[in-house]
C-alpha cells in the first residue's frame, strides 16, 4: 500500500505540475485576433463542459499500476 501511495502522490503532483506548466505555455504564446474580438463583444461567453480530468487521471493511474503490480507478480513467481 505504501507503493500505491507514493505512486499516487507522485502522479498527482507530476500531472498538476504539467497542468500549470501548458497552461502558462499556451498563454504566454497565444495571439488574440482584435478585429474579431471587437464584433464579438456583445455575444454569449461559452467556457464548454465542466469535467474534471484529474479524476479520470487518477482512475487510469490507478488501474496502470494494479495491472503492472499484477504483471511484475506473475513474472516475479515464472522466474523463480
Amino acid at each position: 500500500m505504501k507503493k500505491f501511495s507514493v505512486f499516487i502522490i507522485s502522479f498527482i503532483i507530476l500531472f498538476l505540475a504539467f497542468q500549470i506548466l501548458s497552461g502558462l505555455i499556451l498563454t504566454a504564446f497565444h495571439t488574440p485576433n482584435l478585429p474579431s474580438i471587437a464584433n464579438d463583444l456583445n455575444r454569449e461567453i461559452s467556457f464548454g463542459s465542466a469535467s474534471n480530468p484529474l479524476l479520470l487521471a487518477l482512475l487510469t493511474a490507478t488501474v496502470a499500476y494494479s495491472l503492472s503490480q499484477k504483471i511484475f507478480r506473475v513474472s516475479n513467481t515464472q522466474t523463480n
